[in-house]
């Protein structure tokens, strides 16, 4: 096989075998070019990469260590007052008062509201609130009425079941 490549190549004239040669060596340095931009590109992408990850990775670090002292901690204590009287003060203290139109207990652990006509930002405001208070939504309704913003809710809140 060498032999006949030696062959084709010495029946060439001087000039061919130095123009085959040439070009060869143009091409042979047109692929090294284009591998060593190929290289450089893809080293770019994965360095923005590994700058995206390492940030993500930070963050889950951050998130864990979060998780565990929360974790460690001692649940909050739902307070000792009575569950009607700590939902009819956390009414009165967002000013929801003038939309309630009814509130009551059917035992120690729940109690039901119905709202007429309540902002929804402010009812959602209110229910954050009382979700900092251990107090949490066990059923709800809310209906949209005519006027943008305001809906009519009945809902009904407990207390976490103590272990």
């Amino acid at each position: 096989m060498s032999s006949m490549l030696q062959q084709a190549w010495l029946s060439r004239s001087p000039r061919e075998r130095v123009v085959i040669a040439v070009l060869a060596a143009a091409l042979g340095i047109a692929l090294y070019a284009w591998l060593l931009y190929s290289a450089g590109q893809a080293r770019t992408q994965l360095n923005a990469s590994v700058t995206a990850l390492r940030a993500q990775a930070a963050l889950l670090d951050r998130q864990a260590l979060e998780f565990g002292r929360l974790r460690a901690a001692p649940a909050a204590a739902a307070s000792a007052t009575d569950l009607r009287a700590l939902v009819q003060a956390r009414i009165d203290a967002a000013g929801l008062a003038r939309a309630l139109v009814r509130i009551d207990a059917p035992d120690a652990a729940h109690v039901a509201v119905v709202f007429g006509a309540v902002a929804f930002a402010d009812w959602l405001g209110w229910i954050a609130g009382l979700q900092a208070q251990q107090v949490r939504l066990e059923a709800a309704r809310i209906e949209a009425l005519a006027t943008p913003g305001l809906v009519s809710v009945t809902a009904t809140l407990a207390r976490p079941k103590q272990e």
